[in-house]
Parts: structure tokens; sequence; C-alpha cells
């Protein structure tokens, strides 16, 4: 199955994404198509995913409360990933 790198740019309002984020890492958390996420240093995140295709993961992410909310994320961009090489690409 293919992979999909995520990522959010979030807006300023830290006070929004301190309200919302509980149920957003509980809903990230009951994804099987999530294989890793986090914050990044540049006030965003990096989601990555493992799914059938990119509608797929789209359609993961409309759902996810940071983005319906609408006070959250700002920007998002969903790419394909393909994993070559690293330590881990042996258990891919």
């Amino acid at each position: 199955m293919p992979f999909f790198a995520a990522t959010y740019a979030y807006t300023p309002d830290t006070a929004a994404r301190d309200a919302v984020r509980p149920v957003h890492r509980e809903y990230l958390a009951s994804l099987p198509e999530l294989v890793l996420s986090g914050p990044t240093d540049d006030d965003g995140a990096l989601l990555l995913f493992e799914a059938a295709d990119a509608g797929t993961v789209e359609a993961l992410l409309d759902a996810d409360p940071f983005v319906l909310d609408g006070r959250v994320v700002a920007q998002r961009r969903v790419v394909g990933w393909n994993p070559v090489l690293g330590r881990l690409s042996s258990s891919l």
C-alpha cells in the first residue's frame, strides 16, 4: 500500500489549537492508516499515512477536528511518498 505525507501549517490561533488538540489526537489515534504524526518546528505538523490513494488521505484529513474547527489549520498539503532508504526501509 502506498505512503502519503501530509503537512499542516497552523494559524496563529494557539488558543483554538490548544482547545481542540485533545479531540484531534483522539481522532488521529483511531486511524489505522496513520503511521506517524507530530508537530514540526515551523508551527505546523507532519502526518504520515499508508493508504490506498491520496483521496483517502484527504477524506481522513477533512474529518480531523483541527480541520473541522476552521481556526487551526491555515494550509494543508498531501503528497505521495516512496520510501527507499533508511533504517526502517527493510520493514516496509
